[in-house]
């Protein structure tokens, strides 16, 4: 059974596990420190993005292992303080719209200047045609980071009951500040990735927990028990397997590989995994309903999610 994790960290059952085992730990044992000191979650935000603003500059030197390796640490800089603004921010009570909305740029002008940086030195070596390259596997990269996204904030939503609805967030797109603006585009985007089904699903939720809070705790464990594994397999999307990939690629003197794997190899697996979201919100919504509650998801280890779908189901009846 899983069990509740700490608020001030991200969810430890669906996280990745370089993250789990190496970056969030450092980014703990930072924000202790941080919140020590009064660092604002801004300020620390700010910090890992001059990490990453520094990354692209080493990558530059495409040629160069050593700075190939420096642009490595400095990306993994930022991602231990990417991990440590959101931590102090729960931790010190300083969340914020605005807070949400600077992680979000810091994230991708990192990748942008990491990306700016090879595109400048390959389109030396191979002329203006890996402009459009880079642009494309940039764009690609946006709606799937978008993607991961919305299913860990559904997961935490519908699982542990932490941030905002589905609902909730598009409706902020509706504002008419510089911030609802951008943070809107971002929900837009992120609802253009919505597996098919996805919106029934989140109705007949919000409904059974409305109707029956006192059944709540058996309904978002029924969720916990048989999303966790799928949210486990989005994981590959994550930002860190393309820090990693990068370097890789540098190291092996093939950048132009990452770009073109971030098109197909990461749009292909972002096909699936959407293809298996759908099956597992429908089994899923089936059982809630009482009809195909055995239907077991693709991958999952066969421990039938349908017993806690049933009990949840059962435990409802007046």
């Amino acid at each position: 059974m899983l069990q509740q994790t700490d608020p001030v960290r991200r969810t430890s059952e669906i996280e990745e596990l370089t993250n789990l085992y190496v970056i969030h730990p450092v980014s703990g044992w930072l924000t202790r420190h941080f919140a020590r000191l009064g660092v604002a979650p801004n300020a620390v935000s700010l910090g890992g993005m001059a990490a990453g603003v520094l990354a692209g500059a080493a990558y530059h030197h495409v040629g160069d292992v050593r700075f190939a390796v420096a642009g490595f640490l400095l990306m993994v800089v930022w991602h231990v303080m990417d991990g440590a603004d959101g931590q102090l921010a729960r931790l010190t009570g300083k969340q914020s719209q605005t807070g949400k909305i600077l992680d979000g740029i810091c994230d991708y002008v990192t990748f942008v200047s990491v990306y700016v940086g090879l595109a400048l030195a390959l389109s030396a070596l191979y002329g203006a045609w890996v402009w459009a390259l880079v642009v494309l596997a940039g764009g690609c990269h946006a709606v799937q980071s978008a993607a991961y996204e919305r299913q860990r904030q559904d997961y935490n939503f519908w699982g542990w009951a932490r941030g905002s609805a589905p609902v909730a967030r598009a409706k902020v797109a509706s504002g008419r500040r510089v911030g609802d603006l951008l943070f809107g585009l971002y929900n837009r985007l992120e609802a253009l990735t919505a597996p098919g089904g996805e919106a029934g699903l989140n109705q007949r939720l919000a409904a059974l927990l409305a109707a029956h809070p006192d059944r709540a705790p058996v309904i978002r464990q029924a969720y916990r028990e048989a999303f966790a594994p799928l949210l486990r397999g989005w994981s590959i999307l994550s930002a860190n397997y393309r820090t990693i990939g990068i370097f890789l690629c540098v190291i092996c003197r093939v950048p132009l590989a990452y770009f073109m794997f971030e098109i197909v190899g990461f749009s292909a697996i972002l096909m699936l995994l959407l293809v298996r979201q759908r099956v597992c919100d429908g089994a899923f919504m089936a059982g809630l309903d009482g009809l195909a509650g055995d239907v077991p998801c693709p991958g999952e280890r066969r421990r039938d999610q349908a017993v806690f779908v049933v009990e949840a189901e059962a435990s409802l009846v007046p």
